[in-house]
C-alpha cells in the first residue's frame, strides 16, 4: 500500500451508490451534512451510534479481511484500541480501492480511511491527518539476485528498467521526480499483483514500502526486496508517514484521536499493537502531520 496519491481511480460506484441510498433511506440530512458544530460533531454521532466505519484498501498489512472474513491490518487495530478509549466499541470495515478512499471519505462512504495512508501536502488540501503512527522508507521487489542492481529511482531511470507501482501510489511521484516517464509506468492493484509481474518478467522491478515489499516476497522462489531507502523529494532524503485521516470538518475528532495516539506512543503500546504486522522500532516515529503537510 505504498500509501499513496490521492486522485479518484476507477472509483467504486457501487459502494457510492449503496451509501447515498443508506442516507437517503435513513431520512436525515443533518447526517449526510457537514457539521455547523466548531470542529465537527462526528464523534458524539458515533458514540451515540456505537460504532465507526473505516475506509480500508484491502492491503496487507495496513488494513484488509482476513481469510476468516474478519478486519485486521495495523490500522484497523490501531482503530479499536483508540476509538474504544474514545466511547466507540465497534469498528466496520468499508473496503474500497486506494485510490477512491479521499473521494470515499469526503462523500461520507465512512468516517475515517484507516488504511496507513502516506501524509503528502497534495492530500492535505483535500482531508486532515491525525500523526503518523508509523514512519516508513520505500523498497523494491525485484528478480532474484537484482541482476539490473536497482537500488534507486535514479537507477531505475538510468537502466532503463520496467517499472510498476501501485494504483495511487506515492512512488508514482518519486519515479517521475527521479526522470522515469510516468506514459511508462505499468500501474497494478497491489504489492501481489507487483510481484506477479516482476517473477513473470513483464517488469523489472516493483516500488512499494519497505514493509510491504519484505513481507511479499517471504514466500517467493523468484524475487526478492531491496535494502530499504530513502526517495528523493525536491533532492532531498523523504521519510514517509502513514495515519488516519478524516474529513476537514472534523477536527475534534482528529484532536481526541491524537491525544489517545500519543497516549500509546509514549507508553509503548503502539509498537506492540503494530509490530505482529511486520513493523520495527525503526518505523516508530514522532513525525507529526504538520511537517509532513509541508507547513
Amino acid at each position: 500500500m505504498s500509501r499513496s496519491a490521492s486522485g479518484p481511480t476507477r472509483r467504486s460506484l457501487l459502494a457510492g451508490v449503496a451509501a447515498l441510498g443508506a442516507l437517503g433511506a435513513a431520512g436525515c440530512s443533518r447526517v449526510a451534512t457537514a457539521s455547523d458544530v466548531q470542529g465537527g460533531e462526528l464523534l458524539d454521532r458515533l458514540r451515540a451510534a456505537g460504532v465507526v466505519r473505516l475506509g480500508i484498501a484491502g492491503e496487507i498489512p495496513f488494513g484488509f479481511i482476513d481469510r476468516n472474513g474478519e478486519l485486521t491490518g495495523e490500522a484497523p487495530e490501531l482503530a479499536k484500541v483508540i476509538f474504544k478509549r474514545l466511547g466507540v466499541d465497534r469498528v466496520q470495515p468499508v473496503p474500497t480501492e486506494f485510490g477512491s478512499l479521499i473521494p470515499g471519505l469526503n462523500s461520507q462512504q465512512f468516517d475515517v480511511v484507516a488504511a496507513g495512508m502516506y501524509v503528502n501536502p497534495e492530500r492535505c488540501e483535500q482531508v486532515i491527518f491525525a500523526d503518523p503512527d508509523y514512519q516508513m522508507l520505500d523498497a523494491f521487489i525485484v528478480r532474484k539476485g537484482n541482476p539490473k542492481g536497482l537500488h534507486s529511482y535514479k537507477d531505475v531511470v538510468e537502466k532503463k528498467a520496467r517499472f510498476a507501482t501501485g494504483t495511487g501510489y506515492a512512488e508514482i511521484q518519486y519515479a517521475v521526480e527521479a526522470g522515469y516517464e510516468e506514459s511508462e509506468i505499468l500501474i497494478v492493484p497491489d504489492q501481489v499483483a507487483g510481484l506477479n509481474a516482476v517473477e513473470a518478467g513483464r517488469v523489472d522491478v516493483f516500488a512499494g514500502t519497505a514493509l510491504t515489499a519484505r513481507e511479499v516476497v517471504k514466500k517467493s522462489s523468484k524475487a526478492e526486496a531491496t535494502k530499504p531507502f530513502a526517495p528523493l523529494v525536491d533532492g532531498k532524503p523523504h521519510v514517509d508517514g502513514g495515519a488516519f485521516a478524516f474529513r476537514p470538518t472534523e477536527t475534534n475528532l482528529r484532536d481526541a484521536f491524537n491525544v489517545e495516539l500519543r497516549k500509546l506512543k509514549k507508553s509503548g503500546e503502539l509498537f506492540r499493537i503494530l509490530q505482529p504486522f511486520g513493523f520495527t522500532k525503526a518505523e516508530m516515529t514522532d513525525l507529526t502531520a504538520k511537517e509532513l503537510c509541508g507547513g
